[in-house]
């Protein structure tokens, strides 16, 4: 099964390299070698890649701490306002393109960061959330596991990126998020593509 990885460089740095190892030989995954940054950026990166894309039965997804940050101190980088309406115009691309996309919280970052603030994150997460759980778009809360740990996970030197062991503990999190997706996918066909079911099938699983 192809799969995905779209998002930032919590992706890019994080993640990412670790994910295909953790899925196995029964996926092939592709993600870009570049920074998806903010969401808008995600969504022009969709149509560069389109044709790398193409085939892809899942979508694991990422973006929030581009927009969420305040790099000049006049406030965050994209607004709100703004940023519900992107991330919503790329949920439902995506949605239009793929049997399931699975959205990951933006995890926390360290308190003294310079740009960056865990009360935007958190006002982000709980922006966009709600309003992709509406369309059917799975929520893979990585801000939760993230925090669980948070002096092991992130990285003292930037407060925002994952260390080793961050990336280690988030990508088998993610692949055994994405492997009982997959799995529910064989289990009941397609025809429940863009329902909200698999997300709570797949956290009581978890419990």
């Amino acid at each position: 099964m192809k799969v995905t990885l779209l998002g930032d460089s919590i992706r890019l740095m994080g993640y990412g390299p670790l994910v295909p190892e953790c899925l196995g030989d029964d996926f092939e995954v592709f993600q870009l070698e570049t920074n998806g940054r903010y969401a808008k950026h995600t969504f022009r990166d969709l149509y560069d890649f389109r044709n790398d894309i193409a085939g892809s039965r899942i979508i694991y997804w990422n973006n929030g701490h581009w927009d969420a940050c305040d790099l000049f101190g006049d406030g965050p980088f994209t607004s709100e306002e703004d940023y519900v309406k992107d991330m919503l115009r790329l949920s439902d691309l995506l949605l239009s393109r793929y049997e399931k996309v699975i959205f990951s919280t933006t995890p926390p970052v360290k308190e003294d960061s310079a740009i960056f603030s865990n009360e935007r994150v958190v006002r982000y997460n709980n922006l966009i959330v709600p309003l992709l759980k509406e369309k059917g778009i799975i929520i893979d809360d990585l801000y939760t596991l993230v925090a669980s740990n948070i002096d092991a996970y992130v990285r003292d030197s930037d407060k925002v990126h994952l260390t080793e062991a961050g990336g280690q503990a988030c990508a088998e999190h993610i692949a055994d998020c994405i492997r009982r997706v997959a799995d529910s996918m064989d289990a009941v066909g397609t025809s429940d593509a863009g329902t909200s079911s698999n997300y709570e099938w797949y956290h009581e699983k978890q419990d």
